[in-house]
């Protein structure tokens, strides 16, 4: 089949629901006001609450999203399949991750720019916040472990990427400073930014960065340095206010997708690439999940997302200038995120070459799992070829979109991850740590860190095949969660909560089902961290359809009138 087909019509489907469906919900369901005064401009602070320009918040937005996850997950699911995977990342962009970006982001800013947490505790029962707060740290905890080694395997793997990577660093604190300090316009900057970016990919690529010695030097791994260096740059990057470089970065890699979208798009429309891999694949190994309900669990980002309500409630919202922004930064943002999605699965379906070649490299559920980002950059050089560059050029390209994008994924969850601490120190009452920022900062540095360098952990199995699947099912709890604290904000509002209700029953079932699944399979490994992480997760999620329930019951049993929103 033309894979070029498949981008038309989805692209079209896209459009379709963006024009129709989000404008239902946010006359109907939502209710916009233009006129409401956003937290950004009441409380404003020059650090986290800054009024933004909405195709600027909607750069930092997606890219602090999206991350690897929109790659990652669906270069995985192909292994059952492109049309089952393909179908859930158009109908979960559509009708789960659209309502669920687009409406944890109204909620925030109906109420002072609290994050989601904090909200659930409002809006649901007390006890919700709670859990909340617990599902919230085992996500970001996960999250940053599996970026961090997902960027270390990328540097060690292709050492060209790494000068373009560090680029753009300056050019982003230049750019923040343009914009901030002296209050100009940062479309042409950014632009010149991004194309410096890309001229120094031919230098990388001829003084590509190899750390070896150094590795060697301190007795560690090329790929352990690499994390300790990546979760220490990490550290400053979160404790620089927003508009420094979290900001100016998102809105350059925001470009950054639109010229990835567009140079793959037409690589497949100029090679007229077919899709070669099987539409269902019939030779899935014994050993291997079975893709109900794991399909729904591996493909997270790109079809629905929980870490989507965190930076949605705990960035976005406080840099919202006008309400009516929230359409295209939360539903754009997940259609957005789907058409990445939708790359990647081109990319390892119509990229790797023949028939034969895919079933070599999908050989067996550890060649899906290990070698999903390299077939993701496989794919990406041979569709940059068809353009007439070298595809050793293509696969750099690759490389530093899918780092850019985890890296500010990164910079973000660390942020989220300090916050979240700080709440904990403050329910249990530890003076010690209350307002210690840059110790607060450490934790959230370290926890992922080690994690990620627990034995096995830089392992492209461990990560990929393990870590991954807890983040999927934590990842849709905390979508599952934020949901219900949607779904009855809408209903206090005497207005119709199914489109927010459907979506979290789905996400809940597929959840529970493949947590009961890990246990038989963690026990049977003896991998005990991973059982009690998932035994923790189930008992959540057990705790999480109690509290949804009783919310929904309580505001169906009131029928009271809407309220007046916190101005």
């Amino acid at each position: 089949m033309p894979a070029f087909v498949l981008v038309v019509i989805v692209l079209a489907v896209f459009f379709l629901g963006y024009r129709f469906y989000s404008s239902y919900l946010a006359k109907r369901i939502y209710a916009l006001d233009p006129d409401f005064e956003t937290p950004a401009n009441a409380q404003r602070d020059g650090v986290d609450y800054v009024p933004t320009p909405k195709s600027v918040l909607l750069g930092h937005h997606f890219t602090s999203v999206a991350g690897a996850a929109p790659i990652v997950g669906p270069a995985i699911a192909v292994y059952w399949g492109w049309l089952p995977a393909l179908a859930w990342v158009v109908l979960g962009s559509l009708f789960a991750a659209g309502v669920h970006d687009f409406g944890s982001l109204v909620v925030s800013v109906r109420n002072r720019g609290q994050n989601i947490g904090t909200l659930a505790g409002k809006v649901v029962t007390p006890r919700a916040s709670t859990l909340f707060l617990i599902i919230i740290f085992f996500l970001l905890t996960l999250v940053n472990a599996v970026f961090g080694a997902v960027i270390a395997i990328l540097f060690q793997s292709h050492p060209g990427a790494v000068i373009p990577t560090i680029v753009v660093i300056p050019i982003a604190i230049f750019i923040g400073q343009w914009a901030y300090r002296m209050g100009r316009a940062i479309l042409i900057p950014s632009i010149i930014g991004l194309l410096l970016l890309y001229a120094s990919i031919p230098l990388g690529q001829a003084y590509p960065v190899h750390i070896d010695s150094l590795a060697n030097a301190i007795g560690l791994s090329g790929r352990t340095t690499w994390m300790l260096l990546i979760f220490a740059y990490t550290w400053i990057a979160s404790r620089l206010p927003v508009w420094v470089l979290l900001q100016p970065r998102d809105y350059i890699n925001g470009q950054q997708l639109l010229v990835a979208l567009s140079a793959i798009f037409l690589g497949v429309l100029i090679g007229w690439e077919q899709i070669t891999a099987p539409a269902v694949n019939a030779n899935v190994a014994a050993s291997a999940p079975h893709w109900f309900p794991f399909l729904f669990i591996t493909i997270a980002c790109g079809a629905i997302s929980g870490f989507h309500c965190l930076v949605a409630s705990g960035t976005t919202s406080r840099q919202l200038a006008k309400e009516t922004d929230a359409r295209l930064v939360g539903y754009g943002g997940a259609l957005g995120e789907g058409s990445l999605a939708l790359a990647a699965i081109l990319a390892c379906t119509a990229g790797l070459g023949s028939a034969g070649e895919w079933t070599s490299a999908y050989s067996g559920w550890g060649a899906a799992s290990g070698g999903a980002v390299g077939h993701f950059v496989t794919g990406v050089g041979h569709f940059i070829a068809n353009l007439g560059l070298p595809a050793s050029v293509g696969a750099t390209f690759a490389v530093v979109v899918t780092v850019t994008f985890a890296g500010t994924t990164m910079d973000t969850g660390i942020r989220l991850q300090r916050y979240i601490l700080e709440e904990i120190v403050e329910l249990a009452g530890i003076r010690a740590l209350s307002g210690r920022i840059n110790v607060l900062t450490t934790l959230a540095v370290a926890i992922p860190l080690a994690l990620a360098l627990i034995p096995g952990g830089g392992g492209k199995g461990y990560a990929f095949g393990h870590l991954w699947t807890l983040f999927g099912t934590t990842n849709q709890l905390t979508a599952g969660l934020a949901l219900a604290v949607i779904g009855v904000w809408i209903m206090a509002r005497g207005r119709n909560p199914l489109a927010a209700l459907v979506p979290l029953v789905f996400l809940l079932l597929m959840t529970v089902y493949a947590l009961v699944l890990n246990l038989g399979d963690f026990i049977a490994q003896g991998s005990w961290l991973l059982l009690f992480m998932d035994a923790a997760i189930l008992a959540l999620s057990v705790w999480l359809v109690i509290e949804a329930i009783t919310a929904v019951n309580r505001e169906r049993a009131r029928a009271r009138a809407p309220e007046t929103d916190t101005k």
